[in-house]
């Protein structure tokens, strides 16, 4: 019987190697296959905001430098509008995160076969072959370590 289980852990997962979680249960294996993927998360960046509007301000600073009068208020309103607009331009709305992920199908004691999707961890680099067991975590999370 073919068995599919996937799960994407990513950096932020909520489970690390360091912690303490309940586990609801524990399947021995051996891995059949192993290939490493790159997964890609886009992020966008919060400080934006706050960088156009130092941007504004600056330049309405330097605006303000020149003309005198109602010339003066145009070319501040008009330093802020540029330096807002360069402030814009010049940070980057999103960014691109890469990660490095591990699929993994499994060949359970049980006879099942389980596919694994889960984080790249360098401590821990799979094989074809390697006796394995996966963890059943609360919350439906599932990981996979070497069995010892």
């Amino acid at each position: 019987m073919l068995l599919g289980f996937i799960l994407a852990a990513n950096a932020g997962a909520n489970y690390n190697r360091n912690q303490a979680v309940p586990v609801e249960k524990v399947v021995y294996g051996a891995v059949e296959s192993v290939r490493e993927i790159t997964k890609e998360e886009l992020i966008e960046d919060r400080n934006r905001g706050w960088k156009v509007f130092g941007g504004a301000l600056i330049g309405g600073v330097i605006g303000n430098q020149f003309g005198g009068g109602s010339g003066q208020d145009v070319a501040t309103v008009l330093g802020a509008l540029a330096g807002a607009g360069l402030a814009n331009r010049s940070a980057s709305a999103q960014q691109v995160r890469q990660y490095r992920i591990v699929e993994m199908m499994i060949l359970a004691e049980s006879d099942e076969r389980l596919m694994v999707i889960q984080d790249y961890d360098p401590g821990m680099v799979f094989r074809a072959g390697d006796e394995v067991r996966l963890v059943y975590l609360s919350g439906g999370q599932v990981r996979v370590d070497k069995a010892m």
